[in-house]
């Protein structure tokens, strides 16, 4: 019966915390794409438990095209590329409508994103975001 466990855990990968097998996926693909002329460099940073949610990394150096249908990227715009390239699982932990859940703090470049105009907020490039989820266990 052991044998038979250690063979399942090999085939679904290791666990990242959330009960939920690990994996390689092809979103994460899109996010290691070499900058090209027209995108913005982004770093992000995920904390309070977030990271599982992005293949258990905590920190991200993403390229994003700096327009999105004709007007400057926002921070709404990043939520919606980071949803379909970068988030391994559980998506619905992350995101709620065009914005993040509610018990997850933003911050842009170390300042509230409600000061700085919240999905409005106009990416520039070396900007640096963090997502925090007040909602975890302890």
């Amino acid at each position: 019966m052991a044998a038979a466990a250690a063979t399942a855990a090999t085939a679904l990968g290791t666990s990242n915390g959330l009960g939920y097998a690990a994996g390689t996926t092809a979103r994460g693909a899109a996010a290691t794409r070499t900058k090209g002329v027209d995108d913005l460099t982004i770093k992000l940073e995920f904390g309070g438990g977030l990271h599982l949610l992005f293949s258990a990394q905590p920190r991200h150096v993403v390229h994003v095209p700096r327009t999105n249908e004709g007007r400057p990227a926002d921070i709404r715009f990043l939520i919606q590329w980071m949803t379909k390239n970068l988030v391994s699982e559980r998506e619905d932990m992350f995101i709620d409508g065009e914005s993040v859940r509610p018990g997850i703090l933003v911050l842009i470049n170390d300042a509230d994103w409600e000061l700085e105009g919240e999905l409005d907020y106009e990416l520039q490039d070396g900007d640096e975001i963090v997502f925090i989820s007040t909602l975890h266990g302890g």
